[in-house]
């Protein structure tokens, strides 16, 4: 699959914080997460302890979607990122390439005992009011997952 477009990776890139959406059993669940961004595997890498909600939830069902917003009143500023993807712990070459990432972004984290996830997605909308009223640049397909 193609890179998501140039603007969709700078606005990811000029953020940190991403809301995860997750369910287990008919439950949703969210979470704010710091997370870093490995362009070159298009992959969100974040922290989160095994035993919180959301991550006992992706243990049991992977399937997941999240969110990053510019907040902002202002209509012709609005940017906001929806997606949709699989929740995962990373192993072998990935968890180390993951865990320099994280570390090199957040280095207060390396004090922490946590766990890495990677967040993989499959889907991408990006409404960018910049570039037009209600403008949308999609990336992937919300069908191959």
């Amino acid at each position: 699959m193609e890179n998501p477009d140039k603007k969709i990776i700078e606005f990811i890139n000029e953020h940190h914080v991403l809301t995860l959406a997750t369910s287990n059993n008919n439950k949703a669940y969210c979470a704010n997460c710091f997370y870093t961004y490995l362009e070159d595997d298009i992959a969100f890498i974040f922290t989160s302890d095994e035993e919180t909600k959301h991550a006992q939830d992706a243990l049991a069902q992977n399937k997941v979607a999240a969110s990053i917003v510019l907040e902002t009143k202002t209509i012709g500023k609005i940017q906001g990122i929806q997606l949709t993807g699989i929740m995962f712990q990373p192993e072998g070459e990935l968890k180390k390439k993951a865990k320099k990432a994280y570390l090199k972004s957040f280095p207060y984290a390396a004090l922490m005992k946590t766990t890495l996830w990677v967040l993989k997605p499959n889907f991408m909308k990006m409404t960018h009011n910049r570039l037009g009223f209600g403008k949308k640049l999609i990336w992937g397909t919300l069908d191959s997952y």
